[in-house]
């Protein structure tokens, strides 16, 4: 009966207890503690009713915040969309633009197609140089000397041409070797060289006797001249050229003239071969004369060079054969401007030429010059 009683003042103390704390925790929540129901065995409808407005205000307030960061997002979303589509197209438009072959960069293309184009031009040249070499060469003599036919041009990595001035007075092999020079042409070096071979230059001709040099031309020819100056020198010489007097001359006017430095009585004498010249072409006496005084720094023609290279009184043969060198010398630097006007280098020297080279050695020349 005792312990019925303490649990009942135990259990009335709690229920006691639990009343205070709920008004407590009403006050603080609603601040009016009317509208809270003190029966333990009530429930509590309007304080549910107030957390559920409370809960779903908050819900409502999350709707809207929800709602705004999906705006928000979309908002930040829609320039990535358009970011990225502009840089697919950007991509496009650089992968059409870009070249068609793959593996090699746009230099690397443009030197190939630059190399293309430089073979193509010089194959062109190549072509048209052989055009006119062939048209050149279908106007000079050429004579062939079976002897020498199966000997090569080049010798290591030289070739040596004998170009023979013979003094006659009409194009053919008669008359006299009035000038000789080894022309060599090294291919290595990329330089010519003139020697000058003197005429009278005692010599064994073979199968004569012991005679002055230009006596094997009027032995034999070209032919013998060449094994002449191969047998005493020791140089192999295999080709040949052969000009005359008006070869010489049409030769220096295709170039447009020299220009060379006289003395008065150089004058003089050019003057006097001049007479000979201008009998043997059928020209008015007086023809091309210098005047005398006028010593220095000359310009001549092809007759008056002629005629200054064929000076043998002053210095002697040295002198003469470098007069000769002279003028050879400022032909070579003529040549390149001379080119413009084949067609005048060609019908003055030419037919007055007589060679065993050739038309692909020419041509092997010409590339090569």
């Amino acid at each position: 009966m005792r312990r019925s009683d303490d649990m009942e003042r135990i259990t009335r103390g709690l229920e006691k207890f639990y009343e205070e704390q709920m008004m407590q925790v009403s006050e603080e929540e609603f601040g009016d503690t009317d509208a809270i129901e003190t029966d333990w065995d009530a429930p509590a409808p309007k304080k549910r009713k107030r957390r559920q407005a409370e809960t779903g205000w908050h819900a409502e307030a999350r709707r809207h915040t929800e709602a705004n960061r999906r705006a928000e997002t979309g908002r930040h979303t829609e320039p990535r969309r358009h970011t990225e589509a502009n840089r697919r197209t950007e991509t496009g438009r650089h992968a059409d633009s870009a070249p068609a072959h793959k593996g090699k960069s746009p230099k690397k293309h443009r030197l190939r197609r630059f190399l293309l184009k430089t073979v193509c031009l010089l194959l062109i040249l190549a072509g048209i140089l052989f055009l006119i070499v062939h048209g050149a060469y279908n106007k000079l003599n050429y004579q062939e000397i079976e002897s020498f036919a199966d000997k090569p041009m080049k010798e290591k990595g030289v070739i040596n041409i004998l170009l023979i001035g013979n003094d006659s007075r009409e194009n053919g092999e008669d008359g006299r070797s009035d000038a000789m020079i080894l022309l060599s042409v090294n291919m290595r070096t990329k330089k010519i060289y003139m020697t000058s071979l003197l005429r009278d230059m005692y010599v064994d001709i073979p199968g004569y006797k012991n005679n002055r040099l230009n006596a094997a031309y009027s032995y034999g020819g070209a032919e013998l001249l060449m094994k002449t100056v191969e047998q005493n020198l020791g140089v192999p010489v295999n080709r040949y050229m052969l000009v005359n007097f008006e070869a010489f001359a049409n030769l220096v006017d295709a170039v447009g003239g020299v220009d060379l430095e006289l003395t008065s009585g150089e004058l003089e004498l050019v003057n006097g071969y001049l007479n000979e010249y201008n009998d043997l072409t059928g020209k008015e006496f007086g023809t091309d004369y210098l005047d005398t005084e006028a010593e220095g720094m000359t310009h001549l023609n092809g007759p008056q060079a002629l005629a200054y290279t064929r000076n043998r009184y002053i210095g002697t043969d040295f002198g003469r054969t470098e007069r000769q060198r002279k003028v050879l010398t400022e032909v070579v630097h003529q040549l390149p401007r001379a080119m413009l006007h084949p067609f005048s280098l060609s019908e003055g020297m030419l037919p007055n030429l007589t060679t065993n080279l050739t038309e692909w050695e020419c041509y092997t020349l010409t590339l090569a010059a």
